[in-house]
């Protein structure tokens, strides 16, 4: 089955319909935080205040998630997403009105730290949706399944480049509080919209009678950990640019710059379905960090925009065949009733990278400007190819365990 054979074959699986749910319900999380950091900033006149109340929405969404995760394995999507979609909605709404008031600081930063909290991760939950959406696929569920996953990473990149745009947008059309009073009418609608889903119900709920499995191992520790390695390279990457671009003279720039990142992603991301299934995920995975490491480099030489420009769009082609590597070996190696524990446990391994490599690039380019920043990207990326270089031999294992697994199953009379 060919790339293109296959998208079309998803598509027709899970209806365009909810295709375009589901990437519309993610739009939300992805302008909360720049969102909240330009409502806040212009309302009080603190850069401080705003990045500690978009740095707290973050934060406590990072930490939220996974719980929330582990109850839609439970209890099931539909009633954790449907609740959390409405909490989070009006959360941004209040955010808005708290802003607008005599409110204190401290309130602010809690009532912040409570929205992220109820906010959804729409595309780690779409993730796990596609495995049963494609159970009566025969031998082509699993080249179906890898593509499916590449496109949800092309999909996560595209919100994130997508999302500070729409609220960038909101500002100049409307107000600072109009981009997050647009994330939550889209929360509501399309949140609500992917949880009520049909797909939501074939997910299935492990028996309560039967224990659903250890999450937590030694390859998925390593999986966690390639995905904050991944967070620290976004969250310095865009602080280098954000340096450059104030060095410049030009600081608004510094979104523009960071986002070419999530379009060369996003390309790479649709791309990844086209490698050979003989390729597993773990070369892949080595693969793709080997790349960040060579295409991030030349950040350590640019000294202007444009030449950060071109070398964040080429590193970006590598980003996505990354992490759609890292979420594919967990959908494989965790027990299935735990598969969207691991998804949002993974996505907030992201958040938490991100919010670390920010604050110790902003550190380091307090002192030494924005090569420092970009040092710590490049360190990362070492990291990561390090990390996955020596761990091939036991993700290969755990994979060949979980293909072995699902096999097991599927030729299990129902």
């Amino acid at each position: 089955m060919s790339p293109l054979s296959s998208y079309r074959r998803l598509i027709a699986l899970a209806g365009p319909t909810y295709v375009l749910v589901a990437f519309l319900g993610r739009l939300p999380l992805a302008m909360s935080q720049l969102g909240t950091l330009l409502l806040v900033s212009t309302a009080s006149g603190s850069y401080g205040l705003g990045g500690l109340s978009a740095g707290a929405l973050a934060v406590a969404n990072a930490l939220g998630a996974p719980a929330a995760g582990s109850l839609a394995d439970r209890i099931g999507q539909r009633p954790v997403v449907l609740v959390q979609s409405l909490l989070g909605a009006t959360g941004l709404l209040l955010l808005v009105a708290t802003v607008g008031g005599d409110a204190g600081d401290a309130t602010v930063v809690a009532v912040a730290a409570a929205t992220g909290l109820a906010m959804p991760q729409v595309g780690p939950l779409a993730r796990v949706r596609w495995r049963p959406l494609t159970s009566g696929t025969g031998p082509q569920q699993r080249r179906l399944v890898d593509a499916a996953f590449s496109y949800e990473g092309a999909a996560d990149e595209a919100s994130f480049a997508l999302g500070p745009a729409l609220i960038g947008l909101a500002a100049v059309l409307v107000s600072p509080s109009g981009g997050l009073v647009t994330a939550a009418v889209l929360l509501a609608v399309f949140g609500s919209a992917f949880a009520l889903d049909p797909s939501a119900r074939l997910v299935p709920r492990p028996d309560a009678t039967v224990h659903p499995g250890r999450l937590v191992s030694v390859v998925f520790v390593v999986l966690a950990a390639a995905q904050l390695l991944v967070g620290v390279l976004f969250g310095a990457t865009q602080t280098g640019a954000t340096v450059l671009a104030t060095e410049a003279g030009q600081p608004g720039v510094a979104g523009l710059v960071h986002a070419t990142l999530g379009v060369g992603s996003a390309v790479a991301g649709i791309a990844t379905a086209y490698l050979p299934e003989r390729i597993g995920h773990e070369r892949r995975a080595l693969v793709a960090a080997l790349a960040l490491a060579a295409l991030s480099w030349p950040l350590l030489l640019v000294e202007g925009l444009l030449g950060a420009t071109a070398v964040v769009l080429v590193l970006g082609c590598a980003v996505a065949p990354y992490m759609i590597a890292v979420f594919s070996l967990a959908e494989r190696v965790v027990p299935r009733p735990r598969v969207g524990a691991a998804m949002t446990t993974l996505a907030s391994a992201t958040g938490i990278g991100y919010a670390l490599g920010s604050s110790v690039a902003g550190r380091l380019a307090d002192a030494h400007g924005s090569t420092a920043a970009f040092s710590v990207t490049v360190t990362t990326t070492l990291l990561a190819t390090l990390l996955m270089a020596t761990q091939q031999r036991r993700l290969r294992a755990a994979t060949e365990a979980g293909s072995g697994r699902d096999e097991a199953l599927a030729s299990t009379p129902a």
